[in-house]
């Protein structure tokens, strides 16, 4: 997370992370605008670039060669980077209605999501066919049918809907990947067959008839068969009817027609034209609504119309980029012109391309090579990164703003200490309006009573568990950190066994104008209380103030029968030692912080820290837990040690059994480690077989700080594997017994790592 003590003036606010604002982010990164917050909407993490698609389905490309990590991106730009979807834009109020999160503010905004196949009116075709748009579902798609086609054993009949050159070149890269798939296994690929949909008598239209007949060719070489100047009008389950009366058996029909538009571009009042696509000028901005830009295949730009081809999208990055400053500063943008013509390149699956640009039209494999050199050039820009440069930026330009906000800026310098330093009553009470605490009969006074402290009852029979945590943000999205604190905070209570009753809040904002302190306080309250309200906690007041740093921490009240609290102290021999979540926060979040972490490992990480552990405790609980800790800051060694010794027991631990969080073993190996670490590695003298324990790549995982851990316990041997069975079903996948707890011997290192 990058941080900086200048104010933020202006909110750019990016939708999508397609080739146009791939491009901005990084021209934000190299040359930063002091005074202006860059945050990035995607309901992707990964961005894939539509150039190789038919490489990736034909095996000749991984994964990670095919898809831009937004993740690192979005750090070397110093830019937020949302994972979500966004719904609709409120013009009115200029916020982003988004999918799962509260509203995002923007002062500029630009939107870059693509499109999608026309299969709304085709019956049964979102049931049971899959659009290639948006790509990376049809990723995800593909994979299952790979796995699905391995397990078949019966012939299998692939349909391609649209004979353009996207579907010319699926199909063949489709047929390329099955017959060498099928060889690999030892199957006869005659087992499949191919069908190309063309709603033209000619395939691929739009181009030259010199391409045409060349791919006429090749299909037929290939044993495709074209059904040429016939429609789709139905799909069903393992069939397709065609226009013409035709039923098509289909085990699997994917759609590569005529694009269409996002439904909430309509919705949000833009000015779109027959297919939804929102209409902007020759400076890309939108004709109905001024500091709106838009971009790639969701754009028509009205003077200069184009296909849907990603090339104009890549073009498009830079002059988006130079716009978008100039509004942000208050200057006229600036005309862009496309270009008329350009360069195609078509492979056909098997490393053998056909390029066309105007009447000229060549092909041979040579061709395939520099596509490939083209390609993996323009990935390069995105994937190899210069190193992030010392946060010593400019003053804030003065044309961001205006006069009466200058004087607000001028005034954060002057800013108190002590209790001057808290948050204005205004913005606090607008900032807080909209939340709504879990309604409790025990909380007597709570957040919205004007009373100097909160007023809780404690039910006859009950013991209060008192406990608080407060840590600095790690990520640049207020909203998440909210849900992780609170997260983070109540499981001390969970731990015990306890049931959160109340919760006092301590947040600290960044210095900063009033509106852009009242929506981050806005959205990371929102997100923490979404996590109160889950563990039936109210939250009954705290205390705001301002700071260099975004932080947040909450004093959690538990309640709790006195004869069920569970301790740290209660291992005995002969249990054995569950985790319900995987280890590796502190190594990825170190990785992250140098661009050197894969945006899935972090999404992966941030889902396991927003999953409570209340129903794993109360999972523990019912299986005959005696001891159970949340493994945290000191890692699971340090943690298991504060049970080990109190206990007076030995422990044996599998390392081959902890759960590791995808990329934390890779970015171990790297050399990336938490700052922590050093400190938790001074625990390292409790492990008896020191010297063969080193040797282990998992050796560093013991010691990794955890933020919003899992719950370590122990379990009675014989109820263990109901336990671990109905954890996974409550929602701990990584959930798995790890170790056993042993008599003392009395030596001074009770620990033990099996390898």
């Amino acid at each position: 997370m990058q941080s900086t003590s200048q104010p933020i003036l202006k909110d750019l606010v990016l939708i999508g992370g397609g080739h146009s604002h791939v491009a901005v982010i990084k021209s934000f990164g190299m040359k930063p605008m002091p005074g202006v917050r860059l945050t990035i909407i995607s309901r992707d993490v990964h961005t894939p670039y539509s150039g190789m698609l038919p490489g990736y389905v034909a095996g000749h490309y991984q994964f990670d060669e095919v898809h831009i990590d937004l993740r690192p991106l979005a750090q070397f730009a110093g830019a937020r980077l949302y994972h979500d979807e966004a719904l609709r834009i409120d013009t009115t109020n200029k916020t982003v209605i988004c999918k799962g999160r509260p509203a995002v503010p923007y002062d500029v905004l630009s939107i870059n999501i693509g499109s999608t196949p026309q299969i709304g009116n085709i019956s049964g075709a979102t049931e049971f066919a899959v659009a290639v748009k948006p790509i990376s579902l049809f990723v995800d798609r593909w994979k299952r049918f790979l796995d699905r086609l391995t397990a078949q054993t019966s012939p299998c009949k692939i349909c391609v809907v649209g004979a353009g050159a996207a579907g010319v070149e699926l199909i063949l890269s489709i047929q390329f990947r099955l017959k060498k798939m099928f060889e690999e296994l030892g199957r006869n690929s005659e087992e499949l067959s191919y069908h190309l949909v063309s709603k033209s008598e000619q395939i691929m239209p739009s181009f030259p008839s010199a391409v045409a007949d060349r791919f006429d060719t090749i299909l037929h070489e290939r044993g495709v068969i074209v059904h040429r100047g016939v429609e789709a009008t139905e799909a069903c389950d393992g069939k397709l009817i065609l226009s013409n009366g035709n039923h098509l058996d289909a085990d699997e029909t994917f759609f590569v027609t005529a694009a269409s538009a996002a439904p909430w571009l309509i919705e949000s009042g833009f000015d779109v034209d027959e297919n939804g696509f929102v209409k902007v000028n020759d400076t890309l901005e939108l004709l109905s609504h001024p500091n709106i830009f838009a971009t790639g295949d969701v754009a028509a730009v009205v003077n200069h119309p184009r296909p849907k081809a990603g090339v104009f999208a890549v073009r498009q990055g830079k002059p988006l980029a130079n716009n978008l400053r100039r509004v942000l500063l208050q200057k006229k943008p600036k005309s862009f012109s496309p270009q008329s013509s350009f360069l195609s390149l078509i492979s056909s699956g098997d490393k053998y391309a056909v390029a066309s640009k105007g009447i000229y039209t060549v092909s041979g494999k040579l061709l395939w090579w520099w596509k490939d050199w083209i390609d993996r050039r323009f990935m390069r820009k995105f994937s190899v990164l210069p190193l992030m440069k010392d946060d010593k930026r400019p003053p804030v330009n003065k044309a961001l703003t205006n006069p009466d906000t200058l004087k607000e800026i001028s005034a954060i310098a002057m800013r108190c200490g002590g209790c001057g330093a808290k948050v204005g009553a205004g913005v606090l009470t607008r900032a807080l309006s909209e939340l709504k605490p879990t309604p409790r009969d025990d909380i007597i006074i709570g957040l919205h009573d004007p009373d100097d402290a909160a007023v809780v009852k404690v039910a006859t029979g009950k013991v209060i568990v008192h406990t608080v945590d407060y840590f600095r943000s790690f990520i640049d999205d207020p909203y998440l950190f909210g849900k992780i604190a609170a997260n983070h905070s109540l499981s001390d209570i969970f731990a015990m066994g306890g049931e959160a009753q109340s919760a006092l809040a301590i947040a600290t904002v960044p210095y900063g104008i009033e509106s852009q302190i009242e929506t981050t306080l806005n959205q990371m309250m929102a997100g923490a209380m979404e996590m109160l309200n889950d563990a039936d906690a109210a939250l009954v007041g705290g205390h705001t103030s301002e700071g260099a740093e975004l932080a947040l921490g909450f004093s959690i009240n538990g309640l709790i029968d006195k004869e069920n609290i569970l301790r740290k102290s209660g291992l005995i021999p002969g249990h054995v030692l569950i985790l319900t979540k995987a280890l590796g926060t502190g190594t990825l979040f170190a990785a992250d912080m140098q661009q050197r972490a894969k945006g899935r490992w972090i999404d992966a990480a941030l889902d396991s820290m927003v999953l409570s552990n209340r129903l794993a405790a109360k999972c523990l609980f019912q299986h005959g837990a005696t001891a159970c800790t949340d493994v945290t800051g000191f890692g699971f060694l340090g943690h298991m040690i504060e049970m080990i010794r109190p206990s007076e027991v030995d422990v044996e631990i599998n390392m081959s059994a902890l759960p590791i969080m995808d990329g934390a073993l890779e970015t171990v190996r790297m050399g990336i480690l938490s700052t922590l670490q050093p400190a938790n590695v001074r625990l390292r003298r409790a492990i008896r077989n020191q010297e063969q324990a080193v040797k282990s790549e998992l050796y560093p995982l013991i010691f990794d700080p955890q933020t919003s851990g899992g719950l370590l316990a122990s379990v009675p041997a014989e109820s263990a594997e109901a336990c671990i069975t109905q954890l996974v079903k409550n929602g701990y996948p990584a959930s798995n017994i790890v170790g056993k707890v042993l008599e003392t011997t009395g030596e001074i290192e009770p620990v033990t790592l099996v390898l």
